[in-house]
């Protein structure tokens, strides 16, 4: 049988390679591939390090290419005569099917093997995931395997090769079409579902992605195996004489039965999920381990309800099946515990309603044109979670993401589904928990310490610890020994720590009685749960709820299983004067979409440090662009790390401002800022601008002479100012960094580490600009490129790489260690006189001047690089890559909340591969390099062919002996 069949196989690729044939088919194939992959898709204008262009018109492609290598395989021999001879032989028609299958299989496998080059391109000059290349090339391969053998089957049925190839293709080409979007929209509820799990190249998009589906490998084996025997049938079929009437019943009753049970097992593993492979580097489409255990420790019963019409916008309907097989995804891994239900609301007056009233949510209008008309669909494209008493609503904007292409139409896709789902969950889940809840899930019970000086207590704090007492006895009766309270006296010479011991183990210092006494005092709250430490300073006139609210906070602080707080400040929008030339300027700062991205994980809420003291209840606080901070603002950040909070900083020499009249840009210097600040903890942020020829677009205004007259227009030209983090200037053993492809960091001063000051913490440089960096502190951001042709700006010093954004994890020794506090009398006393308080209303008790071992710090040298003005204007020069901005903030929050279980997920999502910075001359060497290789693998393949075929003893079909030996 194998000796039959490959002789067979042989036969039919000599005919091939034994003429022009071949090279014909093959040529067409890759010139086709090559010309789509670099012109039509304009793969170097689109910067992304992927394959996509390869394939996305490969199934269009295989159905002309199968269709002019099938059409002559049985209507050449039928026209010829050499059918008949085929058909006396001893042989199987099985075999002689399956030898013209291979011949044909034999010839596409070596024109998909000719574009190996391109991804061997894209990965030498980018990070490619060759997990959905690999996908890619079996989803072709499969693909090519059901046209082969649709080919077949056509042509054994007619002696015409032109009506073959016609016939072929139309064939091929309704699979395709079925699965389309355009035919699925137009259709509509459930028969499109139906028409998407026939058509060919809806099937091809799943493969292609890089996850290996069972249903859809089985589904390309069985279109495959139909025709195969209704190729073998039709040939038997020639043989039959009138009185095999049984015979014929027979063969068809079998090949009956063989093509309706293909036809149900496809019907039958329909419906089931989880029966696939992740090939991607990330597992990006398989549920995390993270989300797997969150929803394991789910109590109470868990909704996810999607909200979608099935009249909707074209371009969101091939959406709806990639959600509905993640929500069954969380379905599975919630056993029970979570229900997971696609719903139209328009198609139930009551679900709308309550859509509506309950959640808020209401449709969506979406514009929907064509050549003839334009229309507004108002359509539901939103997922609630909803969890007892907490609920969560995803709509259109935070689930889909769209990015124009060169070619004038739009990319439209989900985000990162399952990270967007995971942290609604966590968001309704952790906002549900309560303290006796998260009290009885501790493996050890926490202790919580009063470090009191009765003696020397002024009487005006004896309310305060009252409520101190009060509040610590009452959890502590209502944990069952899971919260330990106790007040200890460090003057008492029995008490297990001292005040020296207070002082080098937590850093707290005693606080004066008075101004002039000489006697001092404690009243300090310390928390330990675990190895984690957390300070409360609760206020000089703390009422029993606001200790009760510190105490809860810092508990909150030191477990997991609550939902974490981000306090964020950000710069007031008040105009400010230019120090040099006096004009006014406008400040552009806004932070909708950091607030957007950070809201989906967390809780928000804007802080004012202007009072001294951080709210207590923040896990993080993240200041953008501090400036204007007077000394209790300093101290009121100073004191937040000492407590061992978490600080993001993102900062600079200068901010970004419009001009008087609104037209351009300019920078102005960052006064009263956290430079100094910082300093004392060991980072050193400088006041200069930093330059790099490594860098990304901008939008300028450029003069150019046109025939002797002076035209101005608006040109995307490669701006040093904005810095272009390689992966290569990204830290990959930070979790911080570690998977982002690329960061662009605008008008960005450079960030050092004082390894004096951080010798005993952890640390790590985060993200450092190329070796071809240089500094200025000239602020003139237009570039002239008249004096300065190569890069618009003058150079200065050395180039090298410079550290731009940091990270440090330890013991911080508090910059008012040395510096008297914002709360301390500054009126000069005179005898007999009581000193003026320096303010009124609460005031922290004391100063801690040391850190413990949790607290974080993390600067970032650009304080604009995640603005709304800036991403937008990203989005629209360069796709996709301003998410990039929005994920390095957003995991440095991720990572000083230690909150790295969303930060796993999110790297595992559509972070963007992007290809190294290439000229125009290396893209059109690289384009032409893989022309060539093409043309020479091809002539190598042609001509080696010839001269094997030269040296063999030729296939004769003569007497059936030859065949067998």
């Amino acid at each position: 049988m194998k000796r039959q069949i490959l002789s067979i196989t042989r036969k039919e690729l000599g005919s091939y390679f034994g003429s022009p044939l071949a090279l014909i088919f093959l040529g067409t194939f890759l010139a086709a591939v090559l010309f789509i992959f670099f012109t039509v898709n304009t793969f170097f204008a689109r910067g992304i390090a992927d394959v996509r262009p390869l394939f996305q018109w490969m199934p269009i492609l295989l159905i002309f290419l199968l269709a002019a290598l099938t059409m002559r395989q049985w209507s050449e021999e039928q026209r010829s005569g050499t059918q008949e001879l085929l058909l006396t032989l001893p042989v199987n028609p099985l075999y002689l099917v399956l030898g013209k299958f291979l011949a044909v299989m034999t010839i596409i496998a070596l024109a998909l093997l000719l574009t190996l080059p391109l991804p061997i391109t894209v990965g030498l000059i980018g990070n490619l995931d060759w997990g959905p290349v690999l996908g890619g090339y079996l989803a072709a391969l499969l693909m090519a395997g059901a046209y082969a053998a649709i080919g077949l089957f056509v042509s054994s049925r007619t002696d015409n090769q032109i009506v073959a190839l016609i016939v072929t293709v139309l064939l091929g080409g309704l699979f395709y079409v079925v699965g389309t979007r355009g035919v699925t929209n137009f259709v509509g509820g459930g028969i499109s579902q139906i028409l998407w799990a026939i058509g060919t190249g809806s099937r091809f998009e799943s493969i292609e992605r890089g996850v290996i589906d069972l249903r859809d490998l089985v589904y390309y084996l069985s279109l495959t195996g139909v025709f195969l025997t209704l190729n073998t049938v039709s040939l038997d079929a020639v043989r039959w004489s009138q009185q095999q009437r049984a015979y014929r019943r027979r063969v068809w009753l079998t090949a009956g039965l063989l093509i309706l049970n293909l036809i149900l097992l496809n019907v039958w593993l329909f419906p089931l999920q989880g029966l696939r492979l992740d090939l991607t580097a990330q597992q990006e489409y398989s549920l995390s381990q993270t989300t797997k255990d969150l929803i394991d420790n789910v109590q109470e019963p868990l909704l996810i309800r999607a909200y979608i019409s099935d009249k909707t916008h074209p371009l969101l309907a091939p959406l709806t099946p990639r959600i509905r097989d993640m929500l069954r995804e969380y379905e599975i891994a919630g056993s029970g515990r979570l229900a997971a239900e696609v719903v139209d609301p328009l198609q139930d007056p009551e679900v709308e309603a309550e859509a509506n009233q309950v959640y808020g949510i209401r449709p969506t209008p979406f514009q929907v044109s064509d050549r003839y008309e334009a229309s507004v669909i108002n359509s539901y494209f939103d997922i609630l979670i909803r969890y007892g008493d907490q609920n969560v609503v995803l709509n259109f904007q935070d689930l889909v993401e769209a990015q124009a292409q060169p070619d004038g139409t739009v990319d439209v896709r989900l985000r990162n589904l399952e990270y967007d789902l995971t942290s609604g969950i966590k968001k309704v889940v952790y906002g549900f928990q309560s303290i006796d809840a998260v009290l009885a899930a501790l493996a050890e019970p926490v202790r919580l310490t009063l470090y009191v000086t009765p003696d020397t207590l002024p009487a005006s704090l004896a309310t305060t610890q009252e409520s101190i007492v009060t509040v610590a006895g009452e959890i502590q009766d209502s944990s069952n020994g899971k919260f330990l309270f106790q007040v200890v006296n460090p003057d008492d010479p029995n008490a297990p720590v001292t005040r020296q011991a207070l002082q080098e183990t937590y850093g707290l210092q005693p606080i004066p009685v008075s101004f002039f006494s000489a006697d001092s005092f404690y009243q300090h709250l310390v928390l330990e749960n675990g190895d984690q430490v957390q300070i409360i300073a609760p206020s000089s006139d703390a009422t029993e709820g606001d200790v009760r609210i510190a105490i809860e906070s810092a508990l909150k602080q030191t477990s997991s299983g609550f939902l974490k707080v981000i306090g964020l400040w950000t710069p007031p929008d008040t105009p400010v004067s230019d120090p040099i030339l006096g004009n006014t300027l406008q400040p552009i700062a806004s932070y909708d979409l950091l607030r957007q991205q950070l809201s989906q994980a967390y809780t928000v809420r804007d802080v004012d440090l202007s009072t001294g003291q951080a709210p207590g209840d923040i896990d993080v606080l993240l200041l953008m662009s501090p400036q204007g901070f007077d000394e209790k603002a300093l101290f009121a950040v100073d004191q937040y790390l000492m407590r061992g909070g978490s600080v993001v900083v993102v900062t600079g020499g200068y901010s970004v401002m419009f001009d008087q009249f609104g037209q351009q840009l300019a920078l102005n210097p960052i006064t009263q800022g956290v430079q100094e600040l910082l300093a004392s903890y060991g980072v050193n942020v400088s006041s200069s601008l930093l330059l790099d020829a490594q860098n990304a677009p901008f939008p300028v205004s450029v003069v150019r002479d046109v025939g002797g007259f002076q035209v101005q227009e608006i040109q995307a030209i490669d701006y040093p100012f904005f810095v272009d983090v390689r992966s290569d200037g990204l830290n990959s053993d930070s979790p911080i960094a570690a998977n982002l492809p690329a960061l662009t960091l605008s008008w960005a001063s450079p960030v050092e580490l004082d390894e004096t000051l951080n010798a005993n913490r952890q640390t790590a440089v985060l993200a450092q600009s190329s070796a071809n960096a240089w500094l200025t502190a000239n602020t003139n951001i237009q570039p002239d490129f008249a004096l300065y042709p190569q890069t618009g700006f003058p150079t200065s010093g050395e180039p090298q790489s410079y550290p731009l954004a940091v990270s440090v994890q330890g013991i911080f020794q508090s910059y008012f260690t040395d510096r008297p506090s914002p709360f301390q009398p500054t009126a000069e006393s005179v005898e007999g006189a009581e000193p003026t308080p320096a303010a009124a209303g609460p005031q922290p008790l004391g100063t801690i001047t040391l850190s413990p071992e949790s607290a974080r710090l993390v600067v970032i040298g650009s304080p604009s690089f995640v603005d709304d003005f800036l991403l937008n204007l990203s989005a629209s020069l360069s796709g996709e890559r301003y998410l990039n901005s929005l994920q390095f903030l957003q995991n440095s929050v991720d990572w000083s909340a230690e909150d790295l279980d969303l930060l796993s997920i999110r790297s595992r999502g559509t972070a963007t591969r992007l290809l190294d910075p290439l000229s125009e001359q290396q893209q059109s060497t690289w384009e032409v390099a893989n022309y060539v290789v093409a043309l020479a693998a091809l002539i190598a393949i042609y001509y080696g062919w010839r001269v094997r075929s030269r040296r063999e003893q030729p296939i004769i079909l003569t007497p059936p002996a030859t065949l067998e030996g």
